[in-house]
């Protein structure tokens, strides 16, 4: 539905090794990113359809992420680290709450009530609480060596805990995995298995096009990034509201698609896992991995949130996804107070006031 947007990759092109206009460049990337993370979710989905449930919702949403990952790669390596966090605040935002709002709000108004595997909901929602604990604890001891132990400078100390808290998550997410797809891959409902479709793209044909808009959004992603400072500005936007709401809805364009796609054809099950499956591997892999990469490039990228307001946003965003997601059944209705709350947020992240990084601490 949307490769005709795929036009905007060759202009995007063309504007930048021209040195156009910052805003058209931003805005054409953008733009292009879009179709290529459709077509990635469309490859992921075809070789979901051979892997079954389990692995199929596992797949979605790493080649969701995938893009994300590759978009604040891009703006780690050119050291806008208030941005790529922000990024990570809005993917996880923008998944429990933009993403699970729409599945659940437009699924509902087809089915008005959808049902889904209360146990296997339990279970997500359970390591959703703990892996944004995981994510929450270098802020609180930011926040604890500031104001109790009076450390002056805790950037070093913040890194440090940063990367040993990285390390435990991605350990914690490969033991999800292992969870999910060994000892326990019988917790999702087999009913989702039983009605899939069958697949329409070879298998050498959904990687090479997964393989294929990888790379292109590779390179929109660096053109993206390396306009977003100038086009922001033009824009009236600050890089803040950029990297916590625009880059994750673009980025999340593939979990949208096929959260949705599924709960239209009430399997729930797939949606749920798709959504809070995505934002459970955005805290426990991306996050942690960014980290990481940072190392590789220099640029020494901790986990600290210092923005309270994204602190009580992730906070907000759990408990109503968590008293959504735990009775195993949805209506339209609780997907509208998704929304609603994913509204709310982008208004007052849209007027937060501009800090610069010297007055943090």
């Amino acid at each position: 539905m949307l490769n005709w947007l795929l036009i905007f990759i060759p202009i995007a092109v063309y504007l930048e090794f021209s040195q156009g206009n910052a805003v058209w460049i931003f805005v054409a990337s953008m733009l292009a990113i879009l179709p290529l993370a459709g077509l990635m979710g469309r490859a992921t989905e075809e070789l979901a359809i051979r892997a079954g449930s389990a692995v199929g919702g596992l797949l979605n949403a790493t080649f969701g992420n995938a893009t994300e990952l590759i978009i604040a790669f891009f703006a780690l390596k050119a050291g806008k680290l208030d941005v790529v966090k922000a990024s990570i605040t809005g993917s996880i935002l923008g998944n429990i709450l933009l993403v699970l709002g729409l599945a659940v709000f437009l699924g509902g108004l087809k089915h008005k009530t959808q049902v889904f595997n209360q146990k296997n909901a339990g279970i997500l929602t359970s390591l959703l609480t703990l892996s944004v604990i995981g994510l929450l604890i270098p802020a609180v001891f930011d926040l604890a060596s500031v104001n109790f132990a009076h450390v002056a400078q805790p950037a070093d100390l913040d890194f440090k805990v940063s990367v040993a808290a990285a390390i435990v998550l991605i350990l914690i997410y490969l033991g999800n995995v292992y969870f999910s797809l060994v000892t326990h891959k019988d917790m999702l409902s087999p009913h989702d298995d039983e009605e899939h479709e069958a697949a329409t793209w070879s298998v050498p044909m959904a990687v090479g096009v997964l393989l294929a808009s990888t790379v292109a959004v590779g390179f929109m992603s660096e053109f993206l990034v390396g306009s977003l400072e100038e086009a922001s500005h033009a824009l009236g936007l600050s890089e803040f509201f950029v990297g916590i709401i625009l880059i994750p809805i673009i980025g999340n364009a593939a979990e949208h698609a096929s959260a949705v796609m599924f709960a239209l054809k009430n399997k729930m099950d797939l949606a749920v896992t798709i959504a809070v499956g995505s934002t459970i591997q955005v805290a426990l892999l991306v996050a942690p991995l960014l980290v990481l990469l940072g190392l590789t490039v220099g640029q020494k990228m901790d986990l600290v949130m210092h923005n309270p307001l994204e602190l009580i946003a992730v906070a907000a965003g759990i408990v109503i996804a968590n008293s959504i997601a735990r009775d195993g059944e949805s209506n339209w209705l609780e997907g509208l107070m998704l929304l609603g709350v994913y509204v709310l947020l982008a208004f007052a992240f849209f007027y937060f006031p501009t800090v610069s990084a010297a007055a943090v601490h």
